[in-house]
């Protein structure tokens, strides 16, 4: 017969510096904006992949799925 045997430590929490909480939070955001730009603002006026391939193009799907007009 085998035995579990458990511990009874607590966990203990993440300390994080409020400068890196910061840098964290304002990445985030920034990449969170870059997101919701390309996929709900953006009408095909950036081109990435050459004149004919737009992320709009791309993101169509996602677009109307969330509920963003685009036409």
């Amino acid at each position: 017969m085998s035995t579990v045997s458990t511990s009874a430590g607590s966990a203990t929490p993440v300390v994080l510096p409020v400068s890196k909480a910061v840098l964290w939070l304002v990445g985030t955001a920034i990449l969170a904006f870059a997101v919701y730009y390309f996929i709900g603002v953006d009408q095909g006026a950036v081109s990435v992949f050459g004149k004919d391939m737009h992320i709009h193009e791309f993101t169509h799907d996602a677009r109307h799925f969330l509920g963003f007009p685009c036409h």
